[in-house]
């Protein structure tokens, strides 16, 4: 299996160490009664001061920590083994700009504050995407110009607001809600087109849909929880490794190997070559 993948080593290197690391602070934690590596490690926060250790403050992350060291693996591994085919630059700078905008999901889980300019940037960056994903998806991508009007309105205005807020210029909260909507259907045509097109596998497919509901059913459920424990709170923020696989498929299917095709058999010595069809 490691042999698969280009950096399937180096991948497995990783993702181990991460999964011995959640796997020792989850024993350790109803050992000790300190939660804090554990929640950092998989919630990338730390628990209130003085909470007591109970089943759902440990379970909970360590079941984020799976889905974190699964995006992991899924990430670090890269398109896979065997010469890659010849990309064109539309296709070369779309898997850079999708690599940039997986490595910045976890990034702003991480820091302790997302400074205004960095989401801009980030904003700025997924709407490059928009751009370079109507070359790359060709004509599977319908109607193409409705989806890059969307996807810019969506991720562009969202910089364009954050740009306002820190201005101190008033935002009514139902633009900013418009502008989400926008990117939620730009990312549902480019599924739809996605699904359509051989170049990437199913389940890549399905890792994007799930990554574009996941986040919405994750926030209520935890909005519902979080009276019964404080860590149902975090937890939806594991939603975004669904989102992080698609991103990093995406950019590994495009540089997999294709397929070679099959040679023609060749004619036995002597054999009469074919004439034309009986008219």
């Amino acid at each position: 299996m490691l042999r698969r993948y280009r950096s399937g080593v180096a991948a497995l290197l990783v993702t181990g160490v991460y999964a011995v690391a959640v796997v020792v602070a989850a024993v350790a934690a109803p050992a000790t009664g300190e939660l804090g590596p554990l929640w950092w490690l998989t919630l990338f926060v730390g628990p209130a001061e003085g909470a007591t250790v109970t089943w759902p403050d440990v379970l909970v992350p360590l079941l984020a920590g799976a889905a974190w060291g699964w995006a992991l693996w899924q990430g670090l591994r890269g398109p896979l083994a065997g010469p890659p085919p010849e990309l064109d630059r539309d296709t070369r700078l779309l898997r850079q700009v999708l690599y940039v905008s997986a490595a910045a999901t976890p990034l702003a889980l991480v820091l302790p504050s997302w400074p205004w300019w960095a989401q801009v940037l980030l904003a700025l960056v997924t709407a490059t995407s928009v751009v370079l994903f109507q070359p790359v998806l060709g004509g599977s991508l319908e109607p193409a110009g409705f989806a890059r009007a969307m996807g810019l309105l969506g991720y562009g205005g969202a910089a364009a607001l954050e740009v306002l807020d820190v201005a101190g210029i008033p935002v009514p909260r139902a633009l900013s809600a418009f502008c989400a909507l926008a990117g939620l259907l730009w990312l549902a045509l480019i599924l739809r087109a996605q699904r359509g097109d051989g170049r990437w596998r199913r389940a890549t497919f399905r890792y994007g849909v799930a990554g574009m509901v996941a986040p919405i059913v994750g926030g209520a459920a935890g909005a519902l929880l979080a009276d019964v424990a404080g860590v149902y709170a975090y937890a939806p923020g594991a939603t975004s490794t669904l989102m992080v696989i698609w991103l990093t498929r995406t950019a590994h299917e495009l540089a997999d190997p294709r397929p070679r095709p099959a040679r023609p058999e060749p004619v036995p010595s002597g054999a009469a070559p074919a004439g034309p069809p009986a008219s």
